[in-house]
């Protein structure tokens, strides 16, 4: 019984399963069912929509077949061309292999011969030491070598101050002994004869009235800032020329104090200063190893000489040829210069620093040096003609107007008066307040010939008469020390310090 209900139980199940699998069936095959049923004219417009859609879809694919028949034309010409490049790349690369081959070959060329001038490098280094080793032996003989010239040096120094000193004495022996004689009237009239006699002779060559001594000041000039280290008058005029550390150069009228121009260009302090025989050009020899030369009138610059390679420490032009001219410098020479071209003419070679020079004539000149010699130069033959022990250290020298004395002056304080005619002195002038203001001071002569003026570093100025043997005249004004002195050749007296010039009168 329990078998006949499962048997019963399992029929309906199986019915249960064909009843679902019939309505799945039939719900699959509906559209198909619908659209059988559907009317033939809807189905025919159906087929008429889709073959116009695949006919275009035909054409489209005409034309992609179309475009990609140009890409395959043009991706072929472009290979064709690659395989083109890749067969000159391959011919470039054989190319390359063999210029590699040869630079190869030459490289190792190059390496032996590198070695070569490697070992013969430690040849020349070992050479190079060695030669070292004397250059240390020699600079150390050099050395001593040094040592024993300085010492040498200091020696012969002393012996030369001790001989100044004697001279020295000798002069003042000299000038006690004549005014002895004179006090005592042996010999005083003969002298007194003979220097009235001289006196007369040298006004006359000169051509100038006696000078009388000046006493005071008439104008003072604020001129030049740091120093005033030079000053000049234009022959026969009253045109004063300064030059100072301010780098200028100025013309003054003497008896006004008027500045009438300035001169400007030069690159460094102006150490000396000269005016041609015809007061057409001015020339300032200054600190920057230069020479400038400036037209008197309107003050245009004409030349710039270079040359010397040092500091050019004086500067006189020739009083017979309108256009020459000769400096000196611490470099140890004297050049002569033609103002027309503006060349060196000539250079002379000095066994010491001139530090002053002055023609005497045409083709002499004079100079005073550091060993403190007066020497005298042909510029024809570029000679010494002759050295005359002066001072110490000769600072300045200054030729009179006449030409016929050189007064020299020295770091012993001491000025020295020359004849020019037998180069011995005939004259010295010292005083105990009187102080040379180093290589500034510049002492000059009055156009007479017979006055000596020279500025001290306590700021006096000292006159002394070359013909009376009597004390100097001493003119105070200055508050720092004078520097330099000219005299007019009309008169007035012009003296400077760091910041001003004085006209004396």
């Amino acid at each position: 019984m329990v078998e006949a209900e499962a048997g019963r139980a399992a029929i309906r199940r199986a019915l249960r399963s064909l009843k679902r699998r019939n309505l799945v069936e039939e719900g699959a095959h509906r559209p198909a069912i619908e659209a059988l049923t559907r009317p033939f004219a809807a189905h025919a417009l159906e087929w008429k929509e889709k073959a116009e859609k695949h006919e275009l879809e035909l054409q489209q694919c005409y034309k992609a077949q179309s475009r990609l028949s140009d890409q395959l034309v043009t991706e072929i010409e472009e290979v064709k061309a690659s395989k083109a490049l890749l067969k000159e790349k391959e011919e470039l690369i054989i190319t390359l292999q063999n210029e590699l081959k040869q630079i190869s070959e030459e490289n190792v060329q190059l390496k032996e011969s590198l070695e070569e001038k490697t070992k013969a490098l430690d040849i020349l280094i070992q050479e190079h030491q060695t030669a070292k080793a004397e250059l240390e032996q020699a600079l150390t003989k050099l050395k001593v070598a040094e040592d024993e010239n300085k010492s040498l040096i200091d020696r012969w120094m002393l012996e030369k101050m001790k001989d100044a000193e004697r001279l020295n004495e000798a002069n003042a022996m000299y000038e006690e002994m004549v005014l002895k004689l004179k006090t005592a009237g042996i010999g005083g009239i003969q002298h007194n004869a003979q220097q009235e006699v001289d006196g007369i002779i040298r006004q006359s060559e000169a051509g100038y009235m006696e000078t009388p001594i000046p006493s005071t000041c008439t104008i003072t000039i604020r001129a030049h800032d740091g120093g005033c280290g030079s000053l000049l008058f234009q022959h026969n005029s009253d045109k004063l020329i300064s030059g100072g550390q301010d780098q200028t150069v100025k013309i003054w009228g003497a008896y006004t104090g008027a500045l009438t121009s300035t001169l400007h260009g030069c690159l460094g302090s102006v150490n000396d200063l000269a005016v041609t025989n015809d007061n057409k050009f001015v020339i300032a020899a200054c600190s920057s190893n230069k020479l400038f030369v400036w037209e008197a009138n309107g003050g245009r610059s004409r030349h710039t000489l270079t040359g010397h390679t040092k500091s050019v420490s004086a500067v006189d032009a020739s009083w017979v040829k309108s256009f020459v001219i000769a400096s000196s410098s611490s470099d140890r020479t004297i050049k002569t210069w033609d103002l027309q071209t503006g060349f060196c003419k000539s250079t002379i070679m000095s066994a010491s620093n001139p530090n002053s020079l002055a023609f005497i004539d045409g083709d002499i000149i004079c100079s005073g040096h550091r060993d403190g010699n007066l020497r005298l130069w042909d510029i024809r033959s570029g000679k010494c003609t002759t050295q005359i022990a002066a001072h110490l250290d000769v600072t300045s020298v200054c030729v009179s107007r006449s030409k016929n004395f050189i007064l020299t002056s020295g770091r012993d304080n001491v000025h020295n008066l020359f004849d020019v005619r037998t180069l011995e002195i005939c004259g010295t002038f010292r005083a105990m307040g009187n102080r040379v203001v180093g290589s500034w001071g510049k002492p000059c002569i009055s156009p007479d010939d017979n006055c000596i003026a020279a500025g001290s570093s306590d700021g006096s100025v000292y006159i002394w008469s070359r013909l009376k043997n009597d004390m100097p005249t001493i003119l105070e004004g200055h508050s720092s020390p004078v520097l330099a002195s000219a005299w007019c050749g009309l008169g007035p007296l012009a003296t400077s310090d760091r910041n001003h010039i004085y006209i004396w009168s």
